[in-house]
């Protein structure tokens, strides 16, 4: 079995008392460059428009090709580690990741990059299928909260540090060393893992695996952001767009189907009989497509918009992901007082005043850059007011027996999130552009004024994502007290 080839930890570390926090550490370290990287390519779209000289929506498969490879292989390499042991996936996920990040540098042509993001990207699933399981087994029930939010914290310091760091490597080493950054990381994460993780334990003795489903999830999900990343550039008439989107149309109900009739699932359908859950899950995709699809207008914004350099533009941006931390670290009081829903329902009051805020100040110039700041700010903090208790009241409300497989349909359905929003972002910002100043659906040579208007009419569509989000954890929660009366 591959479990035996599986190496066993350093004595000399076992034997700590501190052992279980070594391998809280080490997934933590997994966990802040996955949220590095993708925070850190979102500030670069600029820079690859202009040095790949292709339309925002074609430059926006920079980062979906490596949120599509994740989102689709993550629910295998979840079942195939079940199956034979999570520390060789989650180190052979270190390497892949990390060798992915150098050839990314080293790409010549938009076309490799993309491929190479790819493997990236089936690195990093490796990596987000087995680090919340490798933790919960290195834990015992009364560290298990405190690991769980030590990895979370490091997560969001990810999210915080890309724009950053990504601004100061864009002005300094040039584009190629955003991916560089990760190998160094990488190499420390490989090795730890090594020397830190125990061997495999407890592994699933039913040994079926659903091929079926995982040949239908890949070109469903590739279907869908396709369609919501190209509509304009092909045109919703066009054979290409109708192609994708029949695909879709056709792909995602039998993955249902398939799901459906299998056991065991890559994907528990079972969970969605609370209704509660759904919504829950609803609003986790678009919670996750409100923060990207921000981050992806706005590093256009304040780039090409306000015309800073890449690394002020950095130290803007970070004020959402940082807002966002902060805020959800200490919502659980607010959920205790208010309650879930009432909490939730000021946090997408708060995300749409941010938006409007935003909006206001870019097109009326009112409050300059200072009202941008301040709507960045109130727009992180809502969404983490959002976000936390969302995750939490989804979690409730699936059945305790059913918990893992919870945990690892909200960790897909981020990813899901983040493709939807990126795709639609980059497809309604390069629209909205050529409308305005027909240049092509690109932001080279723009008007600042042109390009803010245009990044409103993004903000727009972060705005209906919040909308819905409301309606999506109202209508959940209305079905499931109708269905408990």
């Amino acid at each position: 079995m591959l479990t035996t080839l599986e190496p066993a930890p350093a004595p000399a570390l076992t034997r700590l008392a501190a052992y279980p926090w070594l391998v809280v550490a080490t997934t933590c370290i997994g966990a802040f460059m996955g949220q590095l990287d993708a925070s850190i390519v979102q500030l670069a779209m600029p820079e690859f428009e202009r040095v790949f000289n292709l339309r925002i929506s074609d430059v926006s498969w920079i980062a979906t090709a490596y949120l599509i490879a994740f989102a689709s292989v993550l629910p295998i390499f979840g079942r195939l580690a079940a199956i034979k042991g999570r520390k060789l996936f989650y180190i052979a996920g270190f390497i892949l990741f990390t060798g992915a990040s150098a050839l990314c540098g080293l790409a010549s042509s938009f076309g490799a990059l993309v491929g190479f993001r790819v493997l990236q990207g089936i690195g990093g699933a490796m990596l987000g299928a087995n680090s919340v399981a490798i933790l919960v087994k290195a834990t015992n029930p009364q560290q298990r909260g405190q690991a769980l939010g030590l990895f979370a914290a490091a997560q969001a310091i990810g999210a915080g540090a890309g724009p950053v760091f990504g601004g100061i490597i864009l002005d300094t080493l040039g584009w190629r060393w955003i991916f560089w950054i990760n190998v160094p990381l990488g190499v420390i994460g490989a090795i730890a893992g090594y020397l830190v993780f125990p061997v495999s334990k407890d592994l699933d003795p039913d040994k079926r695996f659903d091929w079926g489903g995982a040949l239908l999830l890949t070109p469903a999900l590739i279907s869908l952001v396709a369609a919501l990343s190209e509509i304009h550039a092909w045109g919703p008439t066009s054979i290409a767009f109708l192609s994708v989107v029949a695909s879709a149309a056709i792909l995602l109900p039998l993955f249902v189907w398939q799901e459906r009739r299998m056991s065991p699932p890559l994907v528990n359908m079972a969970l969605f009989a609370n209704p509660a859950f759904s919504g829950g899950i609803v609003a986790v995709i678009l919670s996750y497509a409100m923060l990207y699809s921000m981050f992806f207008v706005m590093s256009f914004s304040l780039v090409r918009g306000y015309q800073e350099t890449p690394s002020v533009a950095g130290l803007h941006l970070a004020l959402a992901p940082i807002g966002l931390g902060l805020t959800a670290s200490f919502s659980g009081p607010l959920v205790d007082r208010l309650g879930a829903w009432a909490t939730k329902m000021a946090a997408i009051a708060i995300v749409v005043a941010a938006l409007v805020v935003l909006s206001f100040v870019m097109t009326s110039g009112a409050g300059g850059l200072s009202g941008v700041l301040a709507g960045l700010a109130l727009f992180g903090s809502g969404l983490g007011l959002f976000i936390a208790p969302n995750n939490t009241s989804t979690m409730s409300a699936a059945p305790p027996a059913l918990s893992s497989q919870a945990a690892a349909l909200l960790s897909l359905m981020r990813v899901v999130g983040t493709s939807v929003g990126v795709a639609a972002a980059g497809s309604l910002l390069s629209w909205r552009l050529e409308a305005r100043g027909g240049t092509g659906g690109g932001s080279l040579g723009v008007s600042p004024t042109v390009l803010n208007h245009a990044a409103v009419d993004g903000l727009a569509m972060v705005g209906a994502f919040a909308i819905l989000a409301a309606l999506a954890v109202s209508v959940g929660r209305r079905a499931a007290v109708t269905a408990s009366n």
